[in-house]
């Protein structure tokens, strides 16, 4: 056989070989019709995990496991969060499997720290019984001078990035980080002309949060509470009672929308209309305007406010008790001509 023939041999057999491996590792390999989809691989997980993980995903295991074993992937296996795509290769696979995509986390609207870290929880790896442990950790809310009531005070809404794989302690100290971040000169500054530390000012934001849903008006709401404080009287919030309420029945899916008679009696430290001052830690989750709001109170003579039933939405707003009655009359009839009982 002269060379000629040997070299053409070769080249097929090359080229064979070069189509059998593209074939195998560089065509499509995915088993989903989704443009795309995550798996999460659990902290300390082996590799034996990570097959058990993506095959539903994976077409063909054995090639993707060539390729692992071909680039040291079962001896470097990584938790995290990983972004598969329709049409991957068992190259990319591998690939991708290497690349922790971060969870854009988003949380706001939340009553108290328990729903929290529920909703943090479907978020990022820690469960919530995880997270509840590490932020009522005792040393820790000793050494930041939190306390388990008022810890909730720590959680700024907004979105937030992390990995998906982040420990408890880890994500709790980024949340330290942020409010730390937050409460700037400026805003102790001003929170110390009210006489009143960073926590309770959240702790009143939260009331003016729950009161309002109109930024333009949080500021005068806030101005009430302030007021109130500086006389020596009762705030006398609703949103208060209605904490106390949800707290005292340990159900707060529940919607109460009127605030009654006899409800203003309930025993909690947080029903404000039993308890001079503030509630011992925040009713809600309140928004950054409603707690630039109580740093930037509008300066006014009112104590007293009720929904209003002619600007719905807003309140109407009493320097005397006797203007007030006027105005909440007005509203209890509406309620009662809505047939709302609760």
């Amino acid at each position: 056989m002269n060379k000629s023939k040997i070299f053409k041999i070769l080249a097929a057999v090359g080229l064979i070989v070069v189509l059998f491996i593209y074939i195998k590792f560089f065509t499509a390999n995915t088993n989903f019709d989704k443009e795309e989809i995550f798996v999460e691989i659990p902290t300390d997980s082996k590799y034996e995990d990570v097959q058990r993980i993506l095959s539903p995903y994976v077409k063909n295991m054995s090639d993707f496991e060539l390729m692992a074993n071909l680039r040291s992937y079962p001896k470097n296996v990584k938790a995290g969060r990983f972004l598969l795509k329709k049409g991957m290769s068992a190259f990319q696979l591998v690939a991708t499997m290497r690349r922790n995509v971060p969870v854009k986390l988003a949380f706001n609207n939340q009553e108290r720290l328990e729903n929290l870290c529920e909703r943090i929880s479907a978020q990022i790896e820690p469960d919530t019984t995880k997270l509840l442990a590490t932020f009522r950790d005792t040393t820790f809310l000793k050494k930041n001078g939190f306390t388990k009531e008022n810890v909730f005070a720590m959680f700024l809404p907004n979105t937030y990035e992390f990995y998906w794989n982040i420990s408890a302690e880890k994500f709790r100290d980024k949340m330290l980080e942020e409010y730390n971040r937050f409460w700037t000169k400026e805003r102790i500054a001003k929170a110390a002309e009210l006489n009143l530390t960073p926590v309770q000012v959240i702790t009143l934001a939260s009331i003016v949060h729950k009161e309002t849903v109109k930024k333009s008006e949080r500021p005068t709401v806030a101005g009430v509470y302030l007021n109130r404080l500086r006389d020596g009287m009762k705030l006398q919030a609703d949103p208060t009672v209605i904490y106390a309420l949800k707290l005292r029945d340990n159900d707060f899916d529940q919607i109460i929308k009127r605030v009654l008679y006899n409800d203003l009696f309930v025993a909690s430290p947080y029903n404000t209309y039993q308890n001079l001052g503030l509630p011992p830690g925040p009713i809600a989750m309140p928004d950054i305007d409603a707690i630039d709001a109580v740093l930037t109170p509008e300066n006014h003579n009112y104590l007293y406010f009720c929904a209003s039933v002619e600007r719905f939405g807003y309140h109407e707003f009493a320097a005397t008790m006797e203007q007030h009655n006027v105005n909440a009359k007005k509203y209890a009839d509406w309620l009662n001509a809505q047939g709302t009982k609760r």
